[in-house]
């Protein structure tokens, strides 16, 4: 039963949440022009219409995450394909929802940042939109880190295919299906909605199944992250032998099995952690190139994956030079529990608040996992398109086992479901935003 409730753990590493089909950007800001990264020095923009590649890839290198560049030098077992063409377009930021930067408008001014006894951070005085629009010291790295954790998210996804597929260092592969539906409550902005009752409290809730192998359907989790940062979330798990769901240890989260390469701290597209237990460092504010509004491939895997490196081929988008905040997360020594990484550089976006590139250290300090966050822009109803709602392709490649795993959502014939636009089932509360509802899964 403890295996078990491990292999739930770790499949269910990206919460995210699923895509609308066929996005209409509306008015976005597209730049084109010859941008220069000010933290870099003087140096030109990567020109649009550029493809960097093995023989020249050494000209673009300041505009990579350190981890890329690893991949391009060969230092690690997972290298760069000799073929490998990343494919330069303009950068376009695609509005963000009128609600949220209301809300922001209206309430960051408000919002201030108290002194734990811990040593750590917490937010006072937040109730939607940006915490921190315009972010200086002190505490800098922490304001990202904050505007990162309340991104805009639709107030409902549901997706109904998705899938996982880990690859080891021989090439052979292993495929689950899976199935979420994240609903978000408190501080969500969506037009018409507000959580009340028993819901008020919470910031948002995943819950999650697999679909396939047979052995392992309807093995489920739910996640439930609360509206006050500083109280833990709770996570449960229904193991279908059994019949019955059941409260899962905190010191499973750093678990990962059944073929994956994560673990909790890895779920919602990159970062699944209680900001008031971290350090967070601000390391600079950078152009890279990064790879946002995706194609997900239309094939089973591994289409649109460049083998054995599995890098995004050409038909999966084109690649944007982005503006990003770069921070370096750790683990107070005050808040105790398992760490599951020593470091966690991350790559954030700076108009989406997305996270696009995270590298985390393992116990030496040496690099043990990448994980890239590849979004899809979709339609929200009423809103626009929007990005960081869980339609993505992602992929880890574990550098201390020589192992990988992709992740494609939606896929195949897999629909990606926004607010009004899921079908009446996923909109009930009981059966998916509490323990209790688990119980009903195999009735």
């Amino acid at each position: 039963m403890q295996r078990q409730i491990a292999i739930l753990l770790a499949l269910v590493f990206f919460p995210p949440l699923a895509k609308a089909e066929g996005p209409t950007p509306a008015a976005p800001v597209i730049n084109v022009g010859s941008a220069t990264a000010s933290s870099q020095g003087d140096v030109a923009a990567v020109p649009v219409g550029t493809t960097i590649t093995m023989q020249n890839w050494q000209n673009f290198k300041q505009f990579m995450p350190d981890g890329m560049v690893a991949f391009f030098e060969g230092r690690q077992f997972w290298k760069m394909p000799s073929d490998v063409a990343i494919e330069v377009g303009p950068t376009v930021d695609h509005p963000l929802p009128k609600n949220y930067l209301d809300a922001t408008e209206k309430y960051a001014g408000q919002v201030t940042i108290e002194e734990l006894p811990t040593g750590g951070l917490t937010l006072k005085n937040y109730h939607g939109g940006i915490p921190f629009p315009n972010t200086q010291e002190p505490h800098r790295g922490w304001k990202v880190l904050a505007n990162m954790w309340f991104r805009y998210m639709p107030h409902l996804v549901a997706q109904t295919y998705g899938y996982t597929c880990g690859v080891d260092s021989l090439g052979s592969t292993n495929c689950i299906g899976i199935q979420y539906v994240l609903r978000q409550f408190a501080y969500n902005t969506d037009p018409g909605f507000q959580a009340t009752g028993q819901y008020a409290d919470i910031f948002f809730t995943n819950w999650f199944m697999l679909l396939e192998p047979e052995q392992l359907k309807y093995t489920t989790t739910l996640s439930i992250v609360y509206a006050d940062p500083t109280r833990s979330e709770d996570s449960y798990a229904f193991i279908p032998s059994l019949r019955r769901y059941q409260q899962l240890s905190a010191s499973a989260r750093c678990s990962e099995t059944a073929g994956t390469d994560a673990n909790h701290d890895d779920y919602q597209f990159g970062f699944d952690s209680n900001i008031t237990q971290l350090k967070a460092e601000y390391v600079a504010h950078r152009k890279i190139l990064l790879m946002v509004d995706s194609i997900e491939p239309k094939g089973a895997f591994p289409d649109g994956f460049d083998l054995p490196l599995g890098w995004p081929k050409p038909s999966m988008g084109k690649w944007q030079l982005r503006d990003v905040d770069e921070i370096s997360l750790s683990k107070l020594p005050s808040a105790g529990g398992s760490t599951c990484y020593t470091k966690r550089v991350i790559y954030i976006d700076s108009h989406y608040n997305n996270p696009l590139w995270i590298e985390n250290y393992g116990k030496d300090l040496k690099p043990a996992r990448i994980h890239a966050v590849f979004p899809r822009a979709v339609e929200a109803p009423g809103i626009g398109p929007v990005l960081g709602t869980g339609s993505d392709a992602e992929i880890f490649w574990n550098l201390e086992q020589n192992h990988a795993t992709f992740t494609v959502e939606p896929a195949l014939d897999g629909k990606h479901y926004i607010n009004e636009q899921a079908p009446k089932e996923f909109d009930d509360l009981p059966r998916y935003s509490t323990p209790s509802g688990l119980n009903l899964i195999m009735r």
